[in-house]
């Protein structure tokens, strides 16, 4: 008897290779655009999978016909080593998404593989979930024009007793993966990686006298990268030090 499993990227199984790939790890829509193109690839050499995609909001519920945003095609065939495209289509309720801010939503993945023809095998379907920001047109203006010093460095941190917490406000949302006493340094114990909304505040784990008066954050830019800040804090508060920026 066949057994399909699924299970998440973030779920470790040694015995288990992703077939179906993205080619991003996050999609960025902005509100000028009536698309965006996403490329699928199939890693197997031998078999053809369905690569199947859909989106959610930020609750995790999967978008129906009438949302903001649809996938085409949801369902679509893949050759062995070959690779196709699909489309984040936006619906005319898109139109009606905050827009003095981004929001958020997850893209999903699901490689489902050719029904063995062997008795009594484990097949197991993995799928991929990646964040999807929708950015107003003028916000996806603003950010393209801040290229050579990203919103990102807006962030500022307030220390209260033994703590951080991180300042987000910029109207888009910025992910951190790393807090660091400098750069290149172990991150710092009781951290975990957070996600900080636009014009909100979020307590940053780990101990102020571990990150010290000069701490580093990682931050993911919106092609997947992970560049430092270096603060300089005076006080209870610290600004970005842009002088120590990535180049």
């Amino acid at each position: 008897m066949s057994l399909l499993a699924s299970i998440t990227v973030s779920t470790v199984v040694p015995t288990a290779q992703a077939a179906i790939s993205l080619d991003r790890t996050r999609v960025v829509f902005p509100g000028n655009e009536k698309s965006v193109s996403l490329t699928v690839r199939n890693q197997n050499p031998e078999l053809p999978y369905l690569a199947q995609g859909w989106l959610e909001d930020a609750q995790g519920t999967k978008l129906e016909g009438n949302s903001a945003f649809t996938v085409l095609p949801p369902v679509q065939r893949v050759e062995p080593k070959g690779q196709t495209q699909l489309k984040i289509q936006a619906m005319p309720g898109a139109s009606l998404l905050p827009q003095d801010r981004e929001s958020l939503y997850y893209f999903n993945l699901r490689e489902i593989p050719p029904k063995s023809d062997k008795a009594n095998v484990l097949q197991i379907a993995l799928q991929t979930r990646v964040k999807m920001f929708y950015r107003p047109a003028a916000l996806a203006e603003e950010a393209a024009k801040l290229q050579a010093t990203p919103f990102q460095e807006q962030l500022t941190l307030t220390k209260t007793g033994d703590g951080y917490t991180v300042n987000n406000p910029t109207p888009y949302f910025v992910t951190l993966i790393g807090a660091s006493a400098k750069k290149g340094a172990e991150v710092v114990k009781g951290f975990e990686p957070l996600m900080v909304p636009p014009k909100s505040s979020i307590a940053l784990g780990g101990s102020a006298a571990a990150l010290g008066t000069a701490p580093v954050l990682v931050y993911v830019n919106d092609f997947g990268g992970q560049p430092a800040l270096t603060f300089r804090c005076n006080g209870s508060t610290c600004q970005v030090d842009e002088s120590k920026r990535d180049k």
